[in-house]
């Protein structure tokens, strides 16, 4: 059995990235063992913040989320059993595996913690980025590709981590940076391929890396996909009304700006298919060489081929993964 490394009420273990890479599913799964304790808040952001609020991050719907942070110490805290208790504690936050200030953090509070990175392809992870912010009304940009080439004017406007579909898929220097703070044997590097296609054996090799028993759960629970939206009147309509509402609304609590929302954001997914298109080769290279340099440097850091990611045809989203493999095992 595993030890409790770190004093006091924090976790032992965080899934740390990166964000559209199955961490939901991660930690649903291992919220079922009876060895682990998982946060009852999915991404409390905590490491973000540094013990002072969140920045005033100008993006659509930013306002409300920013004030869902848990950013005091004590809440925190909060959120994991008590030391003495026999499992160890972890919790989610796939931003943090970007973000230089919360990697620092970690290293200076929990510098015993063990990391979990899942990485995706980065062209289908922000593809899978963009989708989730566009179907929920928020992404204001029809192209995935236009959406991703605004990046830098939205980094220097303000709008928080999530919309930096670019940035968030740099592995190669995130984890390179990783390094420096913390041993290799303290972190574990999972594909998302392997999340989905071999979830009882990834499973393992999760409770493996983090000393509690193998086998005691061994099912991925399905993603958070929404279904597509296509670009329409209809769909500019109403996610110019959740945008504007997300505004108006930015003054009260979250809770009541989700009520008022959901309605519309249910209008958009009605009009959605379950299926999203899948990126032309064009779409897929321009987005590609932004990432062929991190790719180079991610193979050097890991020792291992990532040839599949430079390739004109993405890996698939977790539904298709899993249609193909029912289809596999049915013949």
């Amino acid at each position: 059995m595993a030890t409790l490394q770190t004093p006091g009420r924090l976790p032992d273990f965080l899934i740390v990235g990166a964000p559209k890479a199955g961490t939901t599913a991660l930690h649903a799964a291992l919220t079922q063992h009876p060895q682990l304790a998982m946060s009852a808040v999915k991404e409390p952001k905590y490491f973000l913040c540094g013990d002072v609020p969140p920045p005033l991050f100008t993006g659509p719907g930013d306002a409300h989320s920013r004030r869902e942070w848990i950013w005091r110490r004590d809440e925190y805290r909060d959120l994991f059993p008590d030391p003495t208790a026999e499992v160890l504690s972890g919790e989610s936050t796939p931003l943090y595996l970007a973000d230089a200030d919360a990697r620092r953090r970690i290293a200076d509070t929990i510098p015993h913690a063990r990391l979990i990175c899942v990485l995706r392809d980065p062209v289908d992870r922000a593809y899978s980025n963009w989708t989730h912010l566009w179907v929920d009304g928020l992404e204001p940009i029809a192209d995935v590709v236009e959406a991703c080439l605004a990046e830098p004017q939205r980094i220097h406007d303000g709008w928080a981590p999530f919309w930096h579909y670019l940035r968030l898929g740099r592995y190669g220097e995130q984890l390179a940076a990783l390094y420096e703070l913390f041993p290799r044997d303290q972190v574990l590097v999972i594909r998302y391929r392997d999340v989905v296609d071999a979830p009882g054996q990834t499973l393992d090799r999760v409770c493996e890396f983090l000393g509690v028993r193998s086998g005691a759960v061994s099912a991925i629970p399905g993603d958070n996909t929404r279904p597509f939206v296509a670009e329409g009147w209809q769909t500019r309509a109403l996610s110019s009304a959740v945008r504007a509402g997300s505004r108006v609304g930015s003054a009260f609590e979250p809770q009541a700006w989700r009520r008022v929302s959901r309605p519309l954001v249910k209008a958009l997914h009605r009009r959605g298919r379950a299926e999203r298109p899948t990126l032309t080769a064009e779409q897929r290279r321009t987005l590609l060489d932004h990432f062929r340099t991190d790719l180079d440097l991610l193979e050097q850091v890991t020792q291992q081929s990532f040839a599949d990611w430079r390739g004109e045809t993405g890996q698939g989203a977790f539904a298709s993964r899993v249609a193909d493999q029912t289809a596999v095992a049915s013949r």
